[in-house]
């Protein structure tokens, strides 16, 4: 008997980027478990992952290619072998482009793998769609409006390092659920508090973080700016803002401290439903604390006015100097940190010419609305739209067409493969090769094949090979190995990969960038226009923005006449059992997640419409609507129903909440609107 310790790295949509050992025993999978030498993650893995190699094994596994035999959306198929499949894709993408164009063609990249080889950092497949022209993909579920709200301010979107949290005095943890949604920063946040941090969660819903926080404020949901603005006045009004920085550091100050002391408490407790005086002395605590780390994610920015929260959130240290000081300032992702070469993986000089860009956020518009040419292909790379992106119905409608080939690369019968006309089975995480970086920290990762694929599974980059070959395209990038691809990635000479190769990638699983010990980003300057922090942006007039950071309401948040009739705003946060969608299928998680859809109310709320604990209710508005069982608890704040994503509409009565979001863009980096939703809830009948 031979056994293996194999080091890898999860390849989930979390912040954490965990490093992960796995334990091989005569060429099978026997264990799991978090690497406990990486500085970050320590041997920690979610409940998620720990059933990882449960879920590998599952049943309902797809092992090899599939077709179509039933109609879209009925998810019956025949298995075909790979010949068949990569022939009937290639004959069918060869008259659609030839008829319609590359531009026809959608490579629909998700978050199943954020890998740069295999995922959605390199866009796996990407050489290969150029050569076609195919349409570009803007993966902007995300985190797009917090990204360009935030590059406003501070010129890139890499906030400060979360290690740098046990530094903090004072934490504000704004719109994060820490111990559901990235649990390894709680160690810095505990460490910090030994040291007499004080710990505040900004959240309407009392979250598992905002329980073992010292404060939790609840404001209405998108009023985050808003609350923002007046904490800065009321640290202004103290005469505490660090005019050293201000005047060295940053451009605009004057015009907005005009907007910030405008913002009094008594004005945001009107928008924000927070009371004046928890405003007052929140911005007080700031006022007299150095250092203050905030830490938010993307839910806050999920909404209407999204870009601008987290660009007036930006701005806020820039006002008590805090993005000078080690354990100060603003964390909200550090990718903007990690410079590898995704240019290098792209190879866009492989198309024949410039090409339009659709939204992951807006397929059912690409899907319906579009023309010259319409979508005609749709390649469906580690994703699950039918159920994770807005205004669920419309998708379906779009993946219903007769006339959309449809193919889907996939490790389960998600319900996006049940509208496929081909199903490619994809290999997981412990199958294949790839290089990752966690964008919750700063560490490169390697991930090496712990075992072989089952089955007749594939990585994607082996896929988009044997379909380049089968359509006969030349060009030698479309074949390169998986190795050379990492190789690629981590060229192009950035002084914070300095030392960092494959070869020490490999030998050592996981190395941290080369960034200055301590890393304080922004110490010194910043990397916009003017080489400062810019409360005022040229930038963001010349896109037709308001020069100023400051506070933009929601769209349907603040509607007060759609709010007479949908008088709820539905926050659909992450959930602790599932990672957007995937593990939605495990049954055990499903079990630990309620069994489906859970709506929490605050008691005043169901008692309005005569609801009980354990009510099945159906959640509406013009959009749609999803089933669900009530929760009553002052968990949540009074004009708030709270549900979870990543419920699989098939396991959950046809829909999930994504019914009733609208297909919207936010105010900055056109991401998605998930909390910005009105609906009314009643009872269902008895059955």
């Amino acid at each position: 008997m031979s056994e293996l310790k194999v080091l890898g790295a999860c390849p989930l949509d979390c912040p954490d980027g965990c490093s992960w050992v796995v334990t091989v025993r005569d060429g099978e999978a026997v264990g799991l478990r978090g690497n406990p030498h990486h500085p970050y993650t320590r041997g920690a893995l979610c409940t998620k992952v720990n059933r990882w190699l449960e879920r590998a094994g599952q049943d309902d596994r797809i092992l090899h290619p599939l077709r179509r035999v039933g109609a879209k959306g009925e998810g019956r198929f025949e298995r075909i072998s790979w010949d068949e499949a990569l022939d009937e894709i290639a004959a069918r993408l060869g008259t659609i482009v030839e008829r319609h164009g590359g531009e026809s063609v959608w490579p629909y990249w998700g978050m199943g793998t954020l890998g740069y080889v295999q995922g959605l950092e390199g866009q796996a497949g990407r050489r290969f769609f150029n050569t076609l022209g195919a349409s570009a993909h803007r993966a902007d579920l995300c985190s797009a409006a917090g990204n360009a709200g935030q590059e406003l301010v501070m010129g890139s979107a890499g906030g400060i390092d979360p290690e740098d949290l046990a530094h903090a005095r004072l934490i504000i943890l704004w719109g994060t659920n820490t111990l559901t949604s990235g649990h390894h920063m709680w160690t810095f946040v505990q460490a910090a508090r030994r040291e007499g941090a004080h710990v505040v969660a900004i959240d309407p819903v009392a979250t598992r973080t905002a329980k073992q926080a010292d404060e939790h404020l609840a404001p209405i949901p998108g009023t985050d700016a808003a609350l923002a603005l007046a904490l800065m006045h009321v640290i202004v009004r103290l005469g505490a803002q660090d005019e050293e920085f201000l005047r060295d550091h940053t451009l605009g100050w004057e015009e907005f401290r005009e907007r910030v002391e405008r913002f009094t408490p008594e004005v945001a407790a009107s928008i924000t439903g927070l009371p004046a005086e928890r405003i007052t002395a929140l911005g007080e605590r700031i006022a007299r604390t150095r250092p203050t780390a905030i830490r938010a994610t993307q839910g806050l920015q999920r909404h209407g006015g999204g870009g601008s929260a987290l660009r007036t959130l930006a701005c806020l240290p820039g006002v008590t100097g805090d993005w000078r000081l080690r354990g100060g300032g603003l964390t909200y992702s550090t990718s903007g940190h990690v410079p590898l070469n995704r240019e290098a993986l792209f190879r866009d000089d492989l198309r024949p010419g410039p090409v339009r860009r659709l939204s992951m956020s807006r397929l059912a518009e690409g899907l319906l609305e579009l023309d010259d040419p319409p979508v005609k292909a749709l390649f469906v790379i580690a994703a699950n739209p039918a159920a994770s992106t807005p205004d669920q119905n419309r998708v379906r409608e779009g993946l219903l067409r007769d006339d959309l080939f449809t193919v889907v690369l996939e490790q389960f019968p998600t319900d996006t493969a049940a509208y496929a006309d081909i199903v490619l089975p994809a290999t997981m995480q412990h199958e294949h090769a790839d290089l990752h970086d966690g964008y919750g920290h700063l560490y490169l990762a390697w991930n090496e094949p712990a075992v072989a694929p089952p089955g007749e599974c594939l990585p994607t980059t082996e896929t988009f090979r044997r379909l380049a070959r089968r359509m006969g395209l030349t060009d030698p990038a479309l074949y390169e190995s998986d190795e050379e691809l990492a190789e690629q990635a981590l060229s192009g000479g950035h002084p914070y990969l300095t030392g960092i190769t494959l070869d020490r990638l490999k030998k050592e699983g996981f190395v941290r960038l080369a960034v200055p010990a301590p890393f304080i980003p922004y110490a010194d300057g910043f990397p916009t226009p003017s080489g400062r922090l810019e409360f005022r942006s040229e930038t963001a007039a010349a896109l037709g923005h308001d020069p100023l950071a400051g506070y933009v309401p929601s769209v349907e948040g603040a509607d007060a006449g759609l709010a007479a009739r949908f008088p709820l705003i539905l926050i659909s946060a992450a959930s602790h059992f599932f990672l957007n969608s995937m593990f939605g299928e495990n049954p055990e998680l499903r079990r630990r997640a309620g069994g489906g859809p859970v709506v929490r109310l605050h008691p005043d709320e169901a008692s309005a419409r005569g609801l009980a604990d354990g009510d099945r209710v159906r959640v509406r508005n013009d959009r749609g609507a999803f089933e669900a069982v009530v929760a009553v608890t002052d968990e949540v704040r009074p004009g708030v129903a709270a549900t979870t994503k990543g419920h699989w509409p098939r396991l959950s009565g046809g829909a999930n909440a994504n019914a009733v979001v609208a297909e919207r863009a936010t105010d900055l980096g056109a991401g998605p609107v998930f909390h910005d939703t009105r609906v009314e809830i009643e009872r269902l009948p008895l059955r």
